[in-house]
């Protein structure tokens, strides 16, 4: 039987670095040695307080469902995490637990995406915003924003492309795939800019651990009617544990927890138990530690690339994305990456992703990778891109 699909189904394309992924599983089972810098997961996992406080939750049998907002416990230690880091007062009512930052951006769409209204965002960003703004049947505008802007929207193109059915913004802080942030004065100006038009600003935090200049600072320091999403899996090292949460103004909780008890009931209860020792001293003296060995790899990554003349406009002052322009060698980004897989064995990712505005200058490399396998792909990238040196 042929079913006939939803038409939504139009504007939501496939990730294509799939395709990559494919192609580097056959060369590994074929015997290949490959060092992965495609994939945004950090090479880190749990802490040991995390992994004890599961075990815990698990053998005490406490997996019932808990509420479609979550656990009462993590809000208010989520809440304490923005007191203590950042110096903000968010009360725990507003902040939901969801099954994921994919999730937390569903929730918040599914509340504020009208159906034919424009969301503006940058050109590159994370594929996934926009196909969830176009799953709920918004047309996700892609703005292209350079080197010059930092790959980011910028207060005055917010201005310019501002139009009768513009309902509000989409941006990350700091991004993928490009590792910038907003400038905070920036920033600020472009939440004005929205809320002078009656329109909504959501902020992608899931980053926001991992910025590296200066101290970190959440879009909620400057209104506290911006909508943020934030996750446990970069900076708290749980992928796969599938946790986020959602800061929303207290007025949309009731419609947000609504959508929540529909579509999720909630998010998972052994991994909400675990995320509660995220936040133990112990725990939070890794994940300091960590950061400061992302930043150690991107210090080495970055002049490295750029003495290899892939050129990095941007030093990238968060996540542990280095976006680099590859036309120097070529027109094409996406054979790139293929060949420096086939010939290198090192697993980078083109552009087309992120969207069409710089789909065929640049590539992605992730530091999500020891330091000595990020020296090993240097050398694999010098004897591959420069054979004449060897």
């Amino acid at each position: 039987m042929q079913h006939h699909l939803a038409s939504r189904l139009d504007h939501i394309s496939s990730f294509h670095v799939m395709e990559l992924m494919k192609m580097a599983a056959e060369l590994e089972a074929e015997g290949r040695h490959l060092i992965h810098m495609g994939i945004g997961e950090p090479d880190f996992t749990a802490p040991p307080d995390v992994i004890a406080a599961a075990a815990t939750a698990m053998a005490e049998g406490k997996l019932q469902y808990t509420s479609s907002l979550g656990l009462p416990a993590l809000r208010s230690a989520i809440s304490r995490h923005y007191r203590d880091q950042f110096g903000l007062d968010v009360p725990a009512q507003r902040i939901i637990v969801t099954a994921g930052a994919s999730a937390a951006l569903l929730l918040a769409c599914a509340a504020l995406v009208e159906a034919g209204k424009e969301v503006l965002m940058p050109d590159p960003s994370y594929p996934c915003n926009r196909h969830f703004v176009a799953a709920f049947e918004g047309q996700a505008r892609l703005i292209p924003s350079g080197p010059a802007e930092r790959f980011q929207l910028s207060a005055q193109m917010v201005r310019e492309h501002w139009g009768a059915q513009t309902a509000g913004v989409l941006l990350a802080s700091p991004s993928n795939p490009t590792g910038t942030s907003i400038p905070q004065s920036e920033l600020r100006e472009i939440i004005d800019i929205v809320k002078q038009r009656g329109g909504y600003t959501i902020v992608d935090e899931i980053y926001q651990g991992l910025s590296y200049e200066g101290a970190p600072f959440s879009a909620l320091s400057l209104d506290s009617d911006v909508v943020v999403i934030n996750s446990f899996s970069k900076y708290f090292n749980m992928t796969g544990w599938r946790l986020g949460w959602l800061v929303v103004p207290e007025s949309i909780v009731p419609a947000v927890e609504k959508l929540a008890q529909n579509l999720f009931i909630c998010a998972s209860a052994v991994a909400q138990h675990a995320a509660l020792a995220c936040f133990t001293p112990d725990s939070l003296a890794i994940y300091a530690a960590r950061k400061e060995e992302f930043r150690r790899r991107r210090d080495y990554l970055v002049p490295a690339l750029r003495e290899l003349g892939l050129d990095v406009p941007v030093t990238p002052d968060g996540a542990f994305y280095v976006y680099a322009d590859c036309s120097r060698f070529s027109d094409d980004a996406d054979a790139f990456a293929k060949q420096i897989l086939r010939e290198a064995g090192v697993v980078i990712v083109p552009g087309k992703d992120f969207g069409p505005a710089t789909a065929h200058r640049y590539v992605r490399l992730s530091y999500a990778n020891s330091l000595e396998n990020l020296q090993e792909a240097v050398r694999r990238l010098k004897a591959f891109l420069h054979p004449e040196k060897k």
